[in-house]
């Protein structure tokens, strides 16, 4: 029997409502925050998911692939192989930037959010 549920994965960062319009275009998911708190954002999933943002005053991005300010935790997004490429064109002109491509022998390529988090576009 499970102890708890998930609730939601918080991210880290200087500017919630930002990195949640950011997350937002790419999932496509519906921001939920009061107009007025910009400490909390969150955005909500089809499916109940939730993905929050909270204001981090003096935050550092995570040093991939290093280890003195690690990754801390990275998500995984799922994209079908054959959109791959228009997925990583997508996410870099929302900000995102590649940390570390596939080189067609894997299927999932690293970038790092408009703040510095890894996550991957897997197929």
């Amino acid at each position: 029997m499970a102890i708890a549920t998930l609730g939601a994965v918080a991210l880290d960062c200087p500017d919630p409502r930002a990195l949640a319009g950011f997350y937002g275009a790419v999932l496509g998911w519906e921001l939920d925050a009061e107009p007025d708190n910009n400490s909390w954002v969150e955005l909500k999933g089809p499916h109940g998911q939730v993905l929050a943002f909270q204001r981090s005053e003096g935050y550092r991005p995570p040093d991939w692939p290093g280890t003195e300010h690690g990754q801390q935790l990275h998500l995984d997004l799922d994209v079908r192989r054959e959109n791959l490429e228009e997925a990583e064109r997508r996410v870099l002109e929302l900000g995102a930037r590649l940390l570390e491509g596939d080189e067609g022998k894997r299927n999932w390529r690293v970038y790092a959010d408009p703040v510095g988090h890894p996550f991957c576009l897997c197929f």
